[in-house]
């Protein structure tokens, strides 16, 4: 193995690009193109970790990477190797068009379940991004529609532009069955006819802060970024949560360059003046941001400020390791997959899906219920000794 190319390239690495994805990438290209032979062993972990300065974490997240891509086999004991080829399958007549902003962070997981779901009924996949450009959806659109696919999955910019009704209006008129991902006409209640799997944004941040108040705070704060389609549902279950708890809601925005220009510091200062002892931060890398403005600051998370982030892409390579709101992304992009296929096959027949999914709530140190929850077991276990 040629060890010095491998580590300057995850080095150089485009920082918008997971470090374990980046890693991920290069053994698949070397498989690929047979730098290991199939049965060969791959390196260890560890030798892995040395060679290219990465984490164990993030190398175990690579190998896992390639495993559930049938790249590697690992077996308990012996090591990672190269998995035997899968023969290529005989395609069907249907053939999916999925109209994504992008691949990075949020949406890896969500492709995976619509390539699974789609793979397993051996339907073909067409893939356009639009980088966050509304004016560039109707070129990909049409990209995928002159490719011959039969059905599409999208995820349309539906937030800041004038009628977003329209907009759906022409996603439906299109020749092809259209299911939308994490997107909807969420204010227009029984009047949304649109065929959609989406998150239940209101009901993470909902539970979310209930969470936090179940933890002793009194006033918890909402700090987000202005302009992104899931925010307005994250600020109403948070003012929904706050209206039933009985606290003065909190919220301050502030644009993502302006994130990323220094504005976690003033803040940080805003939530600490209103003495709110917690936040729910939308998203990891804000709540990142705000972790080193509180160690800068010599504020302590989470004994002076308790930390909750949305989304759990980034959220347990934090600092200070952050509870995450974690969307059910992976069964999002399956079920999606699933609705198509059934509109495929039943044409008119098959029942307008509107789907929601609740996301879970995962638990760390940010928060500082986990190291409630260690010293509650300590405790128990000295009184059990004694």
């Amino acid at each position: 193995m040629n060890k010095k190319p491998l580590a300057g390239k995850i080095r150089d690495t485009d920082s918008r690009e997971l470090k374990f994805q980046a890693l991920a990438g290069d053994l698949r290209r070397g498989i690929l193109a047979g730098t290991w032979a199939v049965g060969a062993k791959l390196p260890t972990e560890a030798q892995l970790a040395a060679e290219t300065g990465l984490s164990l974490t993030t190398v175990r997240r690579a190998y896992e990477e390639l495993e559930q891509s049938q790249l590697v086999v690992r077996r308990q004991g012996a090591g990672s190797f190269v998995a035997e080829r899968q023969p290529a399958r005989r395609r069907s007549r249907f053939t999916v068009g999925v109209l994504l902003p992008d691949t990075q962070l949020y949406y890896p997981r969500v492709l995976q379940g619509i390539e699974e779901t789609l793979s397993a009924q051996d339907v073909s996949l067409r893939l356009a991004t639009y980088n966050y450009l509304p004016e560039r959806e109707d070129s990909s659109i049409q990209f995928l529609i002159d490719a011959g696919v039969d059905g599409l999955i999208l995820v349309p910019t539906l937030t800041g532009i004038p009628d977003p009704q329209q907009r759906v209006r022409e996603l439906n008129s299109l020749n092809v069955p259209v299911v939308l991902l994490e997107r909807s006409l969420m204010d227009l209640g029984p009047g949304d006819r649109t065929e959609h799997v989406c998150s239940d944004h209101q009901g993470g941040a909902y539970d979310a802060v209930t969470h936090l108040r179940g933890l002793g705070h009194r006033h918890i704060a909402l700090l987000t970024r202005s302009n992104t389609p899931t925010a307005p549902a994250i600020e109403a279950g948070y003012e929904r949560a706050a209206a039933d708890l009985g606290f003065e809601p909190l919220v301050l925005r502030a644009l993502k360059a302006e994130w990323e220009a220094g504005a976690a510091e003033q803040l940080l200062q805003d939530v600490l003046a209103t003495g709110a002892s917690a936040a729910l931060v939308f998203g990891d890398r804000e709540a990142a941001l705000l972790e080193g403005a509180a160690r800068r600051a010599g504020v302590s998370i989470p004994a002076d400020l308790a930390l909750v982030s949305y989304d759990d892409e980034l959220a347990d390579l934090a600092e200070v390791p952050l509870t995450a709101v974690s969307p059910a992304k992976h069964r999002m992009g399956k079920m999606a997959a699933e609705i198509l296929l059934r509109r495929l096959v039943e044409g008119d027949d098959c029942p307008v899906h509107q789907v929601r999914l609740r996301p879970r709530l995962v638990v760390r140190d940010s928060c500082g219920a986990k190291n409630s929850a260690e010293k509650g077991a300590h405790k128990l276990q000295q009184r059990l000794q004694k």
